[in-house]
């Protein structure tokens, strides 16, 4: 089993980490506030959970999840991260992250722009579209026939591999959403990003196929 990291371990965060240790993953949580903030949710999720800082998640992690708000970027640890596999869940808000003229162009992606921070990382866009409710409760064993899927991107088609090698091992089915300029097709605002698995008020979702998530893809638009 893989060892996960976790740079941000906030809703999304802590519950990819909770579904990677049912799946017998070890994690390494981090966050901002330092890993005493943390004691309770690694000591929650049980042995194969520990807090750490967020160059110790990087630096052990054979695949690192980064959620943060995206306006954090340009503080990640880059050097800790370069040649690792990096799961980007962040999603760009322009009130709470200032505006970012490239991104409100749509000259680049909140993906490419974290990608040229992280030189030397393999990074895949995946974990942001989903309501984290709906991430805990969707999840399924392979062969299930309401398993849900979820979009990934990302340039290296090997890292996209183990990204969905990955998603297998924690319950979901992976649709390819095409390389990181193509990740704004599962950004807020666009038909993958939550609706494919119910209304926010509905705690357990709905499952969401292969064809459900291709079919949002094929809407976007900008």
């Amino acid at each position: 089993m893989a060892t996960v990291g976790f740079v941000g371990s906030g809703r999304i965060g802590s519950t990819v980490a909770r579904l990677s240790v049912g799946a017998g993953h070890r994690v390494v949580l981090s966050n901002s506030r330092g890993a005493a903030t943390l004691a309770d949710l690694a000591a929650e999720l049980g042995p194969l959970a520990r807090a750490a800082s967020g160059e110790e998640a990087a630096q052990e992690g054979d695949l690192v999840v980064i959620a943060v708000p995206f306006g954090a970027y340009r503080s990640l640890p880059a050097g800790p991260l370069a040649g690792k596999l990096v799961l980007d869940a962040c999603n760009y808000s322009p009130g709470r992250d200032r505006q970012i003229a490239v991104l409100d162009d749509g000259v680049e992606t909140s993906s490419e722009l974290l990608a040229h921070q992280l030189a030397g990382a393999s990074v895949v866009k995946v974990f942001n579209n989903i309501f984290f409710r709906h991430l805990l409760w969707l999840a399924r064993p392979a062969g299930a026939a309401d398993r849900s899927y979820l979009p990934i991107a990302g340039d290296d088609p090997a890292a996209k591999a183990a990204v969905s090698q990955y998603l297998d091992s924690i319950g979901f089915g992976a649709v390819d959403a095409g390389n990181l300029a193509d990740s704004w097709r599962q950004e807020p605002g666009q038909p993958a990003y939550g609706p494919p698995y119910g209304p926010l008020s509905e705690e357990q979702g709905q499952p969401a196929s292969e064809a459900d998530i291709r079919d949002a893809l094929s809407r976007a638009s900008r």
